[in-house]
């Protein structure tokens, strides 16, 4: 039987994105961690069914997790299933792993999702941030350096 490319299915780039995140959060730096992730919750993802807004990352047993990540239920699920809003443990290499606890147990510290894609190779992939929540004066700070960015490319075209 002949494969039929199904344009509704995502095999490679963006499935979810967390835009406020450079808003709400000063992230200090990036890390790419893989997903363990069952067989319906991938196939959710590749309909794009993901949000990733409020998701964070705890640290439990010396491993880190994604909490809050919304996975919809795969329609066509059979007998299997999976949970919505589990805990799905991420995928890195221990010294990023004690990097970002030890990061962690500062003061004010988060783990942010950033945005959750599929990779070259057809594997998902959460790019995840670790950051400072912003006060409201940084925020307003950070929207009139992008106002002026935007009032000076004006000037200069």
């Amino acid at each position: 039987m002949a494969k039929t490319k199904n344009s509704d299915f995502i095999s490679t780039g963006l499935v979810a994105q967390n835009r406020r995140a450079n808003f709400d959060y000063l992230i200090e730096e990036k890390f790419v961690a893989g997903l363990e992730l069952t067989g319906t919750e991938v196939k959710s993802l590749r309909l794009g069914h993901a949000n990733i807004n409020d998701a964070y990352g705890i640290e439990r047993n010396g491993e880190l997790y994604i909490s809050n990540m919304f996975i919809a239920e795969y329609a066509n699920k059979g007998y299997a299933s999976h949970a919505e809003k589990r805990d799905r443990k991420l995928l890195l290499r221990k010294k990023e792993i004690i990097d970002i606890i030890n990061a962690l147990s500062r003061k004010g510290a988060t783990l942010v999702a950033m945005r959750l894609f599929f990779d070259s190779h057809g594997r998902a992939k959460l790019e995840i941030g670790l950051g400072r929540g912003k006060k409201n004066y940084d925020k307003r700070e950070a929207v009139k350096e992008r106002e002026w960015k935007v009032q000076k490319a004006r000037l200069l075209a």
